[in-house]
């Protein structure tokens, strides 16, 4: 499903990342841990297709992204991957449900349609009474699981996130955890989690563990 091989990655003279390879196969929740600075999220970025890596083969899916250039990869990026940020990221003047829809209108879809989904996903994840609520009147782990449904709204193949709990208190943390691995038993859906939380990492299918620009086995 998600397959990296030889990724480089430099900005100016400091090199990030040091021709590191991984697979994950479909279905499977994987994680990478690290010291902070190490280049977990610059790994993540250029997994996503956010960023391009300065040598090596990203295949999503099939299909070798690096050969993508610009409507196409942006039309891939929105149809197969969705992201989860630690800060969120959900646009403060829009509504919940706004916020979520916003990756099925850019990729098209009818209004209605994207409307129900996004009520739906919104539903199963516990916030059909806040659909019309904006984030300021949102708790931050009510924010996340915004966050998750947008990634969630255009059935993506992968799902990269980035220190998704990082800003939740233990209780949030652990029902967004649970999440994961449900949708991952539900949907045969890809995760790729970059995290500190050494109780997640533990609980996933595979872990690396990032240093000095390459991977490896705990």
């Amino acid at each position: 499903m998600l397959n990296a091989l030889s990724i480089y990655k430099r900005y100016g003279s400091l090199e990030i990342l040091k021709g590191l390879s991984l697979e994950v196969p479909r279905g499977q929740v994987a994680a990478i841990v690290g010291p902070s600075g190490c280049g977990k999220s610059t790994l993540l970025h250029v997994l996503g297709t956010l960023d391009t890596p300065d040598q090596g083969q990203l295949i999503i899916n099939g299909v070798e992204v690096n050969q993508l250039r610009s409507k196409k990869l942006a039309a891939f990026r929105n149809r197969h991957l969705g992201f989860v940020f630690q800060f969120h990221h959900l646009l403060p003047e829009f509504s919940a449900l706004e916020n979520v829809s916003v990756p099925g209108w850019l990729g098209g879809r009818s209004k209605e349609e994207v409307r129900q989904e996004a009520t739906r996903l919104l539903d199963q994840l516990g916030l059909s009474h806040r659909l019309d609520h904006k984030p300021s009147q949102l708790s931050g782990g009510e924010q996340q699981r915004v966050a998750v449904a947008r990634a969630l709204i255009n059935k993506p193949d992968v799902i990269l996130a980035d220190e998704p709990s990082g800003n939740l208190d233990s209780a949030s943390a652990q029902e967004l955890h649970q999440l994961f691995f449900t949708l991952r038993d539900e949907t045969q859906q890809t995760f790729l989690i970059v995290t500190h939380n050494e109780e997640l990492a533990g609980q996933c299918d595979r872990v690396w563990t990032m240093k000095d620009g390459q991977l490896t086995n705990p």
